[in-house]
Parts: structure tokens; sequence; C-alpha cells
């Protein structure tokens, strides 16, 4: 698009304008266009122009659709505040981690992006990049599931949650029994949804109980549920769901951080206070581990996290219940 064209609609603030002008320029692949009109825009902010969010909109179109050397130029520390996820993550949603992987020098972005190709297929070397960013192994171990990710286009990201749409069974539950003390899976429980209540508007908490998962429901204060026992893969999909988002208005975190989350959820489950070296067999070490959704009965849209996990061996249970409105 000709400067002339530009300068009307920048200084204009024609937000609209602008907005159509990029999808222009990304029908015809100018990127060198957009990123001129992306600096063009925040030279306008210095002087009070109201278009952080346009300069926002090409930097994520950038990440998207750009060839990997410019969508990693868009992918540092402090980039995409305000974009439809972390602009890794969109990068990494298109383009395979061979392409991206020279370009990127941050080690923290370099670690996500790394966790996320991974999650999404592709092979990705422990030495390739920073492991104590996450913690955890960045290849996917055999007990795992597929996690879901992140969906970006054009103009919306969508957020897989049909791991929700699964049959529940409605529970009387008993009279409440005494709540024991929070401990570290407690706290790593409520670490998967901190971003609802610190950055958003949602609330968490959490009951353990030396008893069972209803009796722990209980403790909440619901007298009636609907629940289902679901496998270790299940458990892991809902809790990295959870983990990887912001809530209804906080930052999302993205996929790779969800699953850390829920791997230290099973590590302090397991009683590990480190990843061990061996990470192959600790699908088996949760065998016997009941792991279940449940549901208060009023669940109409929105982020929701209603998770329980019982350990029969030591006659102990958990549960969490996490809702934040969109």
């Amino acid at each position: 698009m000709p400067e002339d064209s530009l300068t009307p609609l920048i200084e204009g603030s024609n937000l609209a304008g602008l907005i159509r002008a990029i999808d222009g320029i990304c029908a015809r692949r100018e990127w060198e266009e957009l990123i001129e009109l992306r600096d063009r825009c925040d030279e306008a902010v210095k002087r009070g122009k109201q278009l952080w969010a346009v300069s926002q909109f090409a930097e994520y179109r950038l990440a998207l659709e750009a060839p990997a050397e410019l969508a990693a130029s868009v992918m540092t520390d402090g980039r995409g505040r305000f974009s439809l996820g972390p602009l890794w993550e969109v990068a990494a949603s298109k383009h395979e981690w061979a392409e991206l992987e020279p370009y990127l020098e941050v080690p923290t972005i370099r670690a996500l992006t790394g966790h996320e190709r991974s999650i999404q297929g592709d092979s990705v070397a422990e030495d390739d990049i920073d492991t104590s960013i996450l913690e955890i192994p960045v290849g996917i171990q055999s007990w795992e599931p597929s996690y879901p990710t992140a969906k970006y286009t054009s103009d919306r990201a969508t957020f897989p949650d049909d791991i929700f749409d699964i049959e529940m069974t409605w529970t009387d539950l008993g009279e409440p029994i005494e709540a024991q003390p929070d401990d570290e899976v407690s706290d790593a429980l409520l670490a998967l949804v901190q971003p609802w209540w610190e950055d958003s508007q949602g609330k968490a908490e959490v009951a353990t109980v030396d008893s069972t998962i209803e009796d722990a429901i209980r403790v909440l204060g619901p007298h009636r549920v609907r629940i289902a026992d679901v496998s270790l893969q299940t458990a892991l999909e809902a809790m990295a769901w959870a983990g990887a988002s912001g809530g209804g208005h906080g930052r999302r975190r993205g996929t790779p951080v969800g699953r850390a989350g829920a791997w230290w959820v099973l590590l302090e489950l397991l009683g590990y206070d480190d990843v061990p070296e061996d990470a192959s067999g600790l699908g088996e070490e949760a065998d016997g581990i009941r792991w279940a959704l449940w549901d208060p009965g009023d669940r109409v849209g929105g982020w929701n996290l209603h998770i329980g996990i019982e350990d029969p061996d030591d006659g102990v249970a958990w549960v969490l219940s996490a809702v934040d409105a969109v």
C-alpha cells in the first residue's frame, strides 16, 4: 500500500481501515510492507495516537503467516501482550521447528517454542533448548496424551475443550467431614489456574481429605454433583488445558506451560521433589491413582476446571474447583 494511502488512516486513527490494510498486505504477502505499517503505528502511538492494537495485530499476523525468519523477529519477551495468544505459540502453530530454530536466540522463547513444536509432533532434541526453563522433558512420554492445542487463524483463536464432553453421573454426597491442611498437591493444583484470579475475575478453591474424592467435594459445599472417573491421560489433558490459559481475561500462558503444570501435579502426587532422570515410568507409578472430572451442575460456559484425585493406598483425596467467566 502506498505511503500516502496509509497516512490518512494513521493520522485519523482509523482502526477499521488499518485492519483492512493489514488484511490486504497479508493477502499479497508483502511482509516488509506490514513491518513498515507496524513501525509507523508504533511511532504514532508515541504521538498519542491510539494505534497500539493495530501494531499488535500486525505482529500477530507476522507470527502467524510470515516466513519463519520474520515470524521469529516478533517472538521476543514483552511483545504481543494483548494478542490472541503468546506470539511464540502463534508462530509455532504454523511453522515447524526446523524453520524457526535458527532464528530463536532468547532462551525462554526458544524453550517454549521447542516444547510447543514437540507437542505438535515435531522431534525436538533436549540439547536444542534450555531444559531448565520448564524443567520437564521436551519429548512427549509414551504415557502422556495428545494435548489439546490452540488453533490460531487470521482473526481468532480457539482453545478446544472437548475433553470435558464426557458422560457424568449425578451423585448425592454425604455429610461433610473434616478437611486436612493444604499440601504440595493442593498448591500444584491451584498453580494451574493462578492467572484466573490474579489476572482475571475468577476464583478457585481446593480441599484435601483423608477419604474419597466425593468427600473432598462435599467439603467445598455441594450436596449433589455430576462426576465421572477418567484416565490419567484425560486428567493430564484437562489440567494442561487449564494451565495453558489465562482464564477469561488474563494472558494465555501456552500449552507447554499447561503441560508443565500438569506434570508438577503428578510429580507432587508421586512424592518427587524434582523430575526424575528417567521419566518414562511415571505413568506406571501412577497406576492405581483415581482421577475424576466433576461438575457442580451449573457449568454454563467460560473457563471451568473441576477435578479430583484420590490415592486409595494412602486414603487421601484432593479436589479443585476453579471457574472464570468469559
